[in-house]
């Protein structure tokens, strides 16, 4: 890990938080990208070390290109990318005022499918001009999905439509890539201590996560990052989207 150079999406905040700070402990060199008015500058602060942070929103396709660049330009290469960033809104595909309108779909479906690829398809080509290292290996790309990608809730079918994306082109994405030395994986989390949940009371979460099969509870930002360093250390993990859900399958509600 000490000679790779990591980007972090959505290392800001919560899992892009915790894999960039375990990523740098483990002594790669790490650069975050962040929208301006996340946290990112002091997470970076925190890193310490050759680590920077790179302001971006990826719904802005050059602005996107552009920070990535800056990353290449700041480090000399690219070999380990974590795509955090997305979200979403609870909507239903009718509603009482009407059927969901299409510019929210559009947008949800952009920040998360669209936005990914758009990462992906940049870290790839940046990633394919690495030499190999001792097992043909130039890059792996980590995007995450979501358990809704498989059993959505009422009124995520944006959201699901968006995830389900984001899993559904691992395998073909890495087959694509396979001839590089690229790899690329996605983790589908069930609900995580972040975002709005950070922080939210024990008996919503309780109630949230009474599905589960153990442990009953919220995901930890750092159990993402655990994930991640294993997806990044082992090469046979390639293809495909892990579950990281507790064994929690969700209801309709």
């Amino acid at each position: 890990m000490a000679e790779k150079v990591a980007v972090v999406v959505g290392g800001g905040s919560g899992m892009g938080r915790a894999s960039a700070e375990l990523l740098a402990g483990q002594g790669a060199t790490v650069a975050v990208l962040d929208l301006p008015s996340g946290k990112g500058a002091e997470v970076v602060g925190g890193l310490g070390g050759s680590a920077t942070f790179h302001p971006c929103d990826v719904t802005d396709e050059k602005g996107t290109e552009a920070a990535l660049d800056a990353v290449l330009e700041a480090h000399g290469a690219l070999h380990v990318a974590v795509n955090t960033a997305g979200g979403g809104v609870s909507k239903r595909t009718i509603g009482r005022s009407g059927p969901l309108p299409l510019a929210d779909f559009r947008a949800i479906v952009e920040l998360n499918l669209i936005g990914t690829f758009n990462l992906n398809r940049l870290q790839a080509w940046y990633m394919s001009r690495n030499d190999p290292d001792g097992q043909g290996e130039r890059g792996v790309i980590v995007n995450t999905s979501s358990i809704a990608a498989f059993e959505g809730q009422i009124g995520q079918v944006a959201y699901t439509a968006a995830k389900a994306g984001i899993a559904g082109m691992s395998l073909t994405m890495a087959r694509d890539l396979g001839g590089l030395g690229i790899r690329v994986m996605a983790i589908a989390p069930s609900l995580f201590a972040t975002g709005l949940l950070e922080g939210a009371p024990e008996e919503l979460i309780t109630e949230l996560t009474k599905d589960a099969a153990f442990p009953r509870r919220a995901g930890l930002p750092h159990e993402y990052a655990w994930l991640v360093e294993a997806i990044v250390k082992n090469p046979m993990l390639n293809g495909q989207t892990i579950r990281l859900d507790g064994g929690q399958r969700f209801a309709p509600r």
